[in-house]
């Protein structure tokens, strides 16, 4: 853990943060704000709506809590609940209560959380002690509403998190029956990884002249991770992909595709070639997904086909192989999928099929990491009907330097000791997820 000294603590003393947050902050060791809580937490503090793009990892979590918190801390209590932050998961919500309680310590702000596929006795519960915060998923939440347990009549600020994640699990309906019952007069935050129509829609919707914030992490890809770009008809990737899983050391592998149905599908495929696979997506239930997770966590499925929005709560150890069955429509989305291997110095693979429609994706991702891509083969499987070309250059088997290190912006605080590879020290980063 980091040693913080009282002028590290300047660093969030800077925002005119309430002094108790400031010292819960030291205590959990963090010294530097990431860039999305510079540019956040000035404008939340000052009381404004914001929406903010960026991903899950930079930070984004304590750059809602703090502003939130402060706020709080600020007013008396009411007996009412004051703030709500709503997520898609359950797994979201208790990260989000845990910094709430971490960042919260030394002030008097009691939270609850509220989310389906356990009973619901406890929540009502925790209701009835009238908490200053609800995390809450959407479903549970309208739930306890429509029975009477949650009056919200009294909410100052409501924070929506991951909303692109939000919209693409089928909750709009939901959410924007919850806003119809929060007061007009109130804070908003909406955070986002992604910035689709339908999330600027919602945009236009529930805020007030939102300061607007997009911060785009580190994507270089990771040295430990290689990469190989396979051509492939459409017709023939299925076939493609048992061979790649039949090879000796694909231990554990994440394979991506575009669409959920596709992801039903190639699981439906592999099963029938006897290969254990589970799919995680926004169609599938709360405890089908976490079944799925947890099966894939401790090795009895060896195959987990996601989506790229399904994907982001999946952080497990030890994932051998990336398979990119579709490319991702968005560049920088192969960046976030091939980084789920080559974890913690470990080597791992990447292999993305690419059929003839996919070659102008394939150019926007080697633009985006800025070196070509390997070209492989597959035994037995044949190769795209096109040839094996990048415009009109030869087929290319990348020779290309290596990229630099990737950085985690505001990494776990087990990774705050370690040193860059030019010999300098890692500069310690504030985040929380």
């Amino acid at each position: 853990m980091t040693q913080t000294t009282p002028a590290d603590e300047s660093a969030f003393s800077q925002f005119g943060l309430n002094p108790a947050l400031v010292r819960a902050v030291a205590d959990e060791g963090y010294t530097i704000p990431t860039p999305v809580q510079l540019q956040v937490v000035p404008p939340a503090v000052a009381g404004r709506d914001v929406v903010a793009c960026a991903q899950t990892g930079t930070g984004k979590t304590a750059a809602f809590v703090l502003p939130l918190l402060h706020h709080l801390s600020a007013q008396r209590g009411t007996g009412r609940i004051r703030a709500l932050i709503l997520t898609p998961t359950r797994e979201l919500a208790a990260q989000i209560a845990d910094r709430i309680a971490a960042y919260g310590r030394h002030v008097r702000i009691s939270h609850a959380v509220i989310y389906g596929g356990v009973g619901q006795r406890p929540q009502e519960r925790a209701l009835s002690a009238r908490p200053d915060i609800v995390v809450a998923c959407p479903g549970r939440l309208l739930d306890l509403m429509q029975q009477g347990f949650v009056d919200l009549g009294g909410v100052t600020h409501f924070v929506l998190d991951e909303a692109d994640r939000m919209l693409d699990m089928g909750f709009v309906h939901d959410v924007k029956r919850i806003v119809a019952k929060l007061p007009t007069a109130r804070q908003t935050l909406l955070l986002s990884a992604t910035m689709p129509r339908s999330v600027e829609a919602l945009i236009a919707q529930m805020l007030k002249a939102p300061a607007r914030v997009s911060v785009r992490p580190d994507v270089t890809t990771a040295e430990t991770v290689a990469q190989t770009v396979v051509f492939v008809e459409k017709a023939h990737k299925r076939e493609a992909l048992r061979e790649v899983l039949g090879r000796e050391g694909v231990e554990r592998a994440l394979v991506f595709t575009r669409t959920k149905h596709g992801a039903n599908r190639v699981v439906r495929d592999l099963e029938q070639a006897g290969i254990g696979a589970r799919a995680i997506h926004g169609n599938k239930s709360q405890s089908a997904r976490e079944a799925a997770l947890l099966g894939f966590r401790q090795g009895t499925t060896r195959v987990l086909v996601a989506t790229d929005v399904a994907a982001r709560g999946i952080d497990v150890d030890g994932i051998s192989h990336v398979i990119n069955f579709d490319l991702p429509n968005v560049a920088e989305s192969y960046v976030h999928r091939i980084g789920r291997t080559g974890r913690a110095g470990h080597s791992g693979s990447a292999i993305s099929f690419c059929d003839r429609d996919e070659r102008p994706l394939l150019t926007d991702i080697e633009r985006w990491i800025r070196r070509p891509i390997a070209v492989g083969a597959l035994h037995g499987v044949a190769p795209s009907a096109a040839p094996l070309v990048r415009g009109d250059a030869p087929a290319r088997v990348s020779s290309a330097p290596a990229p630099p290190p990737s950085r985690e912006l505001g990494g776990d605080p087990a990774r705050r000791g370690r040193r860059r590879r030019s010999g300098r020290p890692r500069r310690p980063e504030f985040s929380a997820r």
